[in-house]
C-alpha cells in the first residue's frame, strides 16, 4: 500500500494512504527543500500481526496487537511546577512535548510531533470529542490542492490519524495517533499533536470531553 507523508493544508494534519501513481516531492522554490504539503509518497509493507508491548491499548482491541510502535521518546512522570491545574494538557511546541498535568507538582510528559515552521499555532482549547481508531476525511483546502486523494478513509493501522483522536474545539487541529511513530520529537505536521498510538491511547483514558489544552509556542 502507498502511504502518504503527513501533512495538510492550512488547519489540516495528517494525509492518507491510497493507492496511485508514484508523486514526486514538490520542493520548495525558496528553500529547496521539499513541501510537507506535497504529501510525497513512502512505499511500506503492509503490517502484519506482531506482538508488542503496548500497555495502554485496550487487550480487546482489535487492532491493538498490529500497532508496531513504541516511542523512542519514553512517558514518565516528572516534577511540575507550572500555573495549570491537575487534568490540564500543555502542549509545548518548543519542547515537542506533552504534559498531562496530574497535580500534587507532577503531570506525566509524552514526546509529541508538531506544527512545522510556518503551521505552529498557541491559545486553549478544549476537547470536544474523542474517536477510537477513527475515520480521516481531507479537509476542503487540502482537496483543492491534491483533487487525487481519497474523500474518505476508514480508520485502521494506515490511517494516518491512528489509534484514537482528540478534537479540539471548532478548529480541526486534533491530538491524534500516527501511523509513522518515528515522526515523534519533530516538527513535520500541519498543526496537529501526534503521538505515538501508545501514547496516545494512554492519554484518551485520562482526558475527557472538556478537558482544557493549553498549546504554547
Amino acid at each position: 500500500m502507498r502511504r502518504f507523508a503527513p501533512a495538510l493544508i492550512g488547519f489540516a494534519c495528517a494525509a492518507a494512504a491510497w493507492a496511485s501513481p508514484a508523486l514526486a516531492y514538490e520542493i520548495d522554490p525558496l528553500t529547496r527543500q521539499p513541501l510537507n504539503d506535497a504529501l510525497t509518497v513512502r512505499v511500506r509493507p503492509q503490517a502484519v500481526a506482531v506482538p508488542t508491548a503496548n500497555a495502554s491499548l485496550n487487550a480487546a482491541d482489535p487492532l491493538a496487537s498490529t500497532v508496531p510502535q513504541m516511542s523512542a521518546i519514553p512517558r514518565e512522570t516528572v516534577a511540575y511546577g507550572g500555573p495549570y491545574g491537575a487534568g490540564t494538557i500543555v502542549v509545548s511546541t518548543s519542547e515537542r512535548r506533552l504534559y498531562y498535568v496530574l497535580g500534587g507538582g507532577q503531570a506525566l510528559r509524552y514526546g509529541v510531533g508538531v506544527g512545522r515552521p510556518g503551521f505552529t499555532w498557541g491559545g486553549v482549547q478544549t476537547i470536544t470529542m474523542k474517536r477510537e481508531w477513527p475515520d480521516w476525511r481531507p479537509p476542503a483546502q487540502m482537496l483543492r490542492r491534491r483533487p487525487d486523494l481519497p474523500r474518505y478513509m476508514k480508520g485502521g493501522l494506515e490511517n494516518p490519524l491512528g489509534a484514537r483522536a482528540m478534537y479540539l474545539g471548532g478548529t480541526i487541529y486534533r491530538i491524534h495517533g500516527s501511523n509513522e511513530p518515528e515522526s515523534i520529537g519533530t516538527a513535520v505536521s500541519s498543526g496537529c499533536i501526534r503521538m505515538t498510538n501508545d501514547d496516545v491511547t494512554d492519554l484518551y483514558t485520562r482526558a475527557k470531553v472538556g478537558t482544557r489544552v493549553v498549546v504554547q509556542r
